[in-house]
């Protein structure tokens, strides 16, 4: 069990957290989420290391020996010799060895009690670890994640998303009581998607995990710990059940401060008359009841704050076009190909439309990222871009658009703003603003980076984006904010992406990676396809039904119809209490 209380922590520049405290009791499965740069892999480190900083408040972590860990930036050794069963069983073979050791060396120990206290400390640990059973429990986990087939394959060999997975089993077994993972998830496809849920869901010690994925969220936590704001609100249940309080309490809120601003107005219509009558007079007793009445005003205003939870301000991300393309295709692929070891793509044809949105899906490894980086170099004859195209691309590698040595106001000096406060106003539209602008992009979270990219990137106005991952490290409100950035955008987007809503909620059409080939499908067959493998059939209708609902009661809340959006609410709740039913039974 971890024990939180009353936690402040800051860096030089910023500060995290104020008195924040909460508890993740033992065999919770918890997901940590907030916009990014609010601090969630320094929480991370800071439960592993604790005295490695200088904090106030107190860090309790009670019952479990090792603190197990997959960072979201681990690197595959190239060299590495082993193959997988060896990666996994290696920790095991050492603690074995060293039973067997204390076991000789007590044959012939002068000081047997103090030999055997090393023997038994070893052998707690083996036992807690189920040393015993680790080669069926290895065969067991690689089955689950339906890698059994890479048992005896060379580490060295693996794909990103396949090691990324190995690393998940191997500290699960080797940390069952307590596991800390940081985004592991970031560039998996949708088959290791799945089976990083399915081990998830199979562990049964404590796990805490930052991740902004939404396919995660919704099927594989039962705590939610919400950062933001330098505080942590602590939810016990589902993600869903979570933005459905979220929601409930938006509700109260909109409604309490339409009430307010009404009298808002009342008062200050009373005080604009009481001002012009004191200023006509001259009355000394008016001037008092005008000052009264002003503070009364003043006051009500600012009982107005919002929670800080509800009211997250989502970045205002947008892509404008300076021309539109007058041919009827603006991008055409007539039998490419792509190889490096062996063949990725071959025989590829397909067009886009100027105004079409097209994600690109497939397994890791299958070429797409190196397909749209020869679009963009568009130095193959396979490859033709209209000659009104002006093409401009997203990459996972930040520093592509600009130097992320310079700060953020450095980098925008030369992107034709008139003055520091137009750039200023520009970025605080993304999230940026006050000592975050004088920081250097390499300082930047993952996600901030992302962001900042995608504002470069907006201020480009070209007619054909090509996205790679752009959904990759961005928080769940930058998710949605980007979506409707898209959904909004006149010109033709071609997006590599392996999240899912990001896909069902802004594309025209996917174009899937298989066979070393694409073929098209629509958006409502890709829905099918993604939910049949995976999920019970009335998941989709049920997922859809609540989608549906949510955006019918933010369009009550905009109109300001509380009560009609009440009733929804009670809708809402009894969908995803069928939705919990369906996953239960998976």
């Amino acid at each position: 069990m971890i024990k939180v209380q009353n936690l402040s922590y800051s860096y030089p520049q910023k500060d995290l957290y104020k008195k924040v405290s909460f508890t993740i009791e033992d065999d919770v499965h918890c997901a940590l989420i907030g916009t990014n740069g609010t601090g969630k892999s320094t929480l991370l480190d800071l439960l592993m290391h604790s005295g490695e900083y200088l904090y106030d408040g107190k860090i309790i972590i009670d019952n479990t020996d090792r603190i197990g860990y997959v960072s979201q930036f681990s690197q595959l050794d190239p060299n590495e010799d082993m193959t997988v069963f060896q990666y996994i069983s290696n920790e095991f073979v050492k603690h074995e060895q060293k039973i067997l050791d204390f076991c000789k060396e007590m044959e012939t120990a002068e000081d047997l009690e103090k030999v055997f206290e090393g023997y038994q400390k070893e052998l707690d640990e083996w036992n807690a670890i189920d040393g015993e059973s680790y080669e069926i429990n290895i065969k067991k986990q690689l089955k689950l994640a339906n890698l059994q087939k890479l048992e005896e394959q060379k580490i060295s060999s693996l794909s990103g998303g396949e090691f990324k997975l190995i690393q998940v089993i191997r500290e699960m077994m080797l940390s069952p009581r307590f596991l800390i993972m940081d985004e592991p998830d970031v560039f998996l496809d949708f088959k290791h998607l799945n089976a990083l849920r399915n081990l998830i869901n199979a562990h049964k010690g404590t796990l805490l995990m930052i991740t902004h994925n939404r396919y995660l969220l919704n099927h594989c936590f039962n705590k939610i710990l919400h950062m933001e704001n330098m505080d942590v609100q602590e939810f016990d249940g589902t993600y869903s059940e979570y933005n459905y309080e979220l929601l409930a309490t938006k509700i109260d809120l909109e409604e309490a401060a339409a009430e307010d601003q009404a009298e808002i107005d009342r008062q200050s219509k009373i005080l604009e008359k009481s001002r012009a009558r004191a200023s006509e007079m001259d009355n000394a007793s008016l001037g008092r009841a005008v000052h009264a009445r002003q503070t009364l005003v003043d006051r009500l205003k600012a009982r107005k704050t919002k929670a800080p939870f509800v009211d997250i301000k989502q970045p205002e991300i947008y892509f404008g076009l300076e021309n539109t393309v007058a041919d009827e295709y603006i991008l055409e692929l007539t039998d490419y190909s792509v190889a490096f070891d062996e063949q990725l793509l071959e025989h590829v044809d397909f067009v886009m439309k100027p105004a079409d949105h097209v994600a690109i899906v497939g397994n890791n490894g299958t070429g797409k990222t190196t397909m749209l980086s020869e679009i963009f170099e568009n130095i193959k004859d396979t490859i033709r871009i209209s000659k009104d195209a002006k093409v401009r691309m997203f990459s996972q590698i930040t520093g592509s658009l600009f130097d992320d040595a310079k700060t953020l106001l450095e980098i925008f000096e030369d992107k034709g703003f008139d003055t520091i406060k137009n750039i200023k106003d520009y970025l605080k539209k993304y999230g940026f603003e006050g000592d975050t602008l004088g920081q250097k992009v390499s300082e930047l979270s993952g996600g901030e980076k992302d962001l900042f990219q995608l504002a470069v990137l907006s201020l480009e106005k070209a007619n054909l984006l090509l996205l790679d991952e752009p959904t990759g490290h961005l928080d769940v409100y930058a998710q949605i904010a980007l979506e409707q950035a898209i959904s909004e955008y006149k010109g033709a987007i071609l997006m590599v992406s392996h999240d899912y809503y990001t896909v069902a909620n802004s594309m025209d059409y996917v174009l899937l990676v298989e066979n070393n080939t694409v073929r098209r499908m629509s958006i409502r067959k890709f829905r099918q396809m993604i939910y049949a493998n995976h999920f019970d059939k009335d998941y989709l209708l049920l997922e859809q039904k609540k989608k549906e609902t949510e955006t019918r009661i933010q369009q009550l809340l905009r109109a300001n119809e509380f009560e009609k959006a009440k009733v929804l609410m009670e809708s809402l709740e009894e969908t995803i209490k069928n939705m919990n039913m369906v996953m239960t039974k998976i």
